[in-house]
């Protein structure tokens, strides 16, 4: 089980950290990757981190004001937001990947085998 938290509403510029608890396996075997979908618009890769060796991957919006981690101890990734902007406003989904690469994870959302079920992030414009 994923289940994602951290959610909320937020102005714009201000912070916010949302949490992936896994729950039922472990992470270190794992591509694990934060995703979104804004009202209207296609699910989207947001940055995807391979649990292993700590390699990641940033979509070009987020590059720079995003980062993903991992506390293996925990069995949970964390994607801390920082600049929020209004364009930021969907509902966050975390999901798993036994296989893919991280690019492949991210940009193309592939071979993902879990979701969970998301935390909503609205940055009001």
């Amino acid at each position: 089980e994923l289940v994602e938290s951290g959610g909320g509403l937020v102005q714009p510029g201000e912070s916010l950290t949302l949490s992936c608890a896994a729950s039922g396996f472990t992470l270190d075997y794992y591509v694990i990757g934060w995703f979104r979908q804004a009202p209207g618009k296609e699910r989207e890769g947001v940055s995807c981190i391979r649990s292993s060796d700590g390699s990641t991957y940033y979509a070009d919006s987020v590059k720079g004001r995003f980062t993903i981690s991992r506390d293996n101890a925990k069995n949970t990734v964390y994607l801390q937001m920082n600049s929020l902007k209004p364009e930021d406003t969907a509902v966050y989904y975390c999901a798993r990947s036994s296989f893919a690469t991280i690019q492949g994870m991210c940009a193309g959302l592939y071979g993902i085998d879990y979701w969970g079920k998301g935390t909503l992030v609205t940055v009001p414009s």
